[in-house]
C-alpha cells in the first residue's frame, strides 16, 4: 500500500451541504435562517455570554481571589526521572521532551528531590530544589540555571 492509494472508509466522508443555492436544493431562499431578524443577517447573532440585555451570569456572580498573570508555570521532574540517562549526559528541557520524560516545557523545568540518582549528569533547568542540587553535585555532576 502506498500513500497515493489511501482512501477514507466508505460512508465516512459526506459531501458538503450548500445552503441557499435555489429552492430545488431543498434549502434555498432563506437558507434555514427564517424571515429577517438579527440571526438572519450577515454577521448577525449575539456575542457569547449575552443574555438579551439581562445582567449576564458572569457579572451577577461575585468575584473572588487573585490570579497572578506574571506567575511562572514550571514543569516538575524528579531525580528518579534522570536515572534513565547515561553517565556524562547533558540533560536539557529539549532532551527531556524528546525522550518522553515530559510532554510540555511550559516556562521551564524545575528539578525536585524525589527518588535516587546514581549517575554523573550535567543538568540544565530553570530551577532546582536545594536538596536536588546538592545530590547532583555530590555525585560529581553539574547544575546550570538557565
Amino acid at each position: 500500500m502506498r500513500l497515493n492509494e489511501l482512501s477514507p472508509a466508505p460512508g465516512s466522508v459526506k459531501e458538503r451541504y450548500r445552503k441557499g443555492r435555489g429552492h430545488a436544493s431543498g434549502n434555498g431562499k432563506q437558507a434555514g435562517k427564517g424571515h429577517k431578524g438579527q440571526k438572519a443577517r450577515s454577521g448577525g447573532g449575539v456575542r457569547p455570554g449575552f443574555e438579551g440585555g439581562q445582567m449576564p451570569l458572569a457579572r451577577r456572580l461575585p468575584k473572588r481571589g487573585f490570579h497572578n498573570f506574571f506567575a511562572k508555570n514550571y514543569t516538575e521532574i524528579h531525580l528518579s526521572d534522570l536515572e534513565r540517562f547515561e553517565n556524562g549526559t547533558e540533560v536539557t528541557a529539549e532532551l527531556l521532551k524528546e525522550t518522553g520524560v515530559i510532554s510540555k516545557i511550559n516556562d521551564g523545568i524545575v528539578v525536585l528531590n524525589r527518588g535516587d540518582l546514581t549517575k554523573k549528569l550535567t543538568v540544565k533547568a530553570a530551577r532546582f530544589s536545594k536538596a536536588a542540587a546538592e545530590k547532583i553535585t555530590a555525585l560529581g555532576g553539574k547544575t546550570e540555571v538557565i
